[in-house]
């Protein structure tokens, strides 16, 4: 059987039960039991979340924790060069240390206004746009598949499946986030 890593922050907490049931029988898929939080994290963590595995395929993702701003603050959590630079760093050390295939996710939308009165910081929705298109290149660039879980959540309506904090999911989001993980690991096992 396929081995098949899931790493990302609490979107991929949602929605993993859903893609490990939709894949059943097809693999095994481990995942950390934490958050993966940002691109620091899963940089720092990558040796043993990733490359101590030796996956056949990881799907990967991290940004919505990058592009954390403090009420009032000028700066992200990991500024977008350095975002950039660390996604840089993940993919390329896994392709070159693994045999895995990665599959890149797309950062999911938010509501920030649902966020700002909901959270203690904010996320924007064109932080989301800039970060996605920075990896979004990145992964082009190194001839990686990309899984536009954005997409996704836009196409079905946002605020249809967003929670209150306006940047989780209902389970019929996590639903339709995992069966759509699912799909695009089956595509490349």
């Amino acid at each position: 059987m396929k081995h098949i890593l899931l790493v990302g922050d609490s979107i991929r907490l949602g929605y993993q039960a859903v893609a490990r049931r939709e894949l059943a029988g097809l693999a095994e898929i481990w995942s950390p039991e934490e958050n993966g939080r940002d691109s620091r994290n899963v940089l720092a963590h990558l040796d043993e979340w990733v490359i101590a595995r030796a996956p056949d395929l990881v799907h990967l993702n991290c940004g919505l924790h990058d592009l954390k701003q403090e009420f009032g603050a000028a700066t992200h959590q990991v500024p977008l060069d350095e975002y950039a630079a660390n996604v840089r760093a993940i993919l390329t050390r896994v392709q070159r240390e693994t045999r895995a295939q990665i599959i890149w996710a797309t950062t999911t939308p938010v509501n920030e206004k649902w966020h700002h009165a909901n959270k203690e910081f904010d996320r924007f929705e064109a932080d989301v746009a800039a970060y996605n298109f920075r990896a979004t290149q990145i992964a082009r660039e190194l001839n990686l598949p990309i899984n536009d879980l954005n997409a996704v959540v836009t196409q079905f309506g946002r605020d249809q499946i967003l929670l209150p904090d306006g940047v989780h999911f209902s389970d019929e989001g996590y639903g339709l986030l995992g069966k759509r993980v699912a799909d695009c690991v089956r595509r490349y096992l």
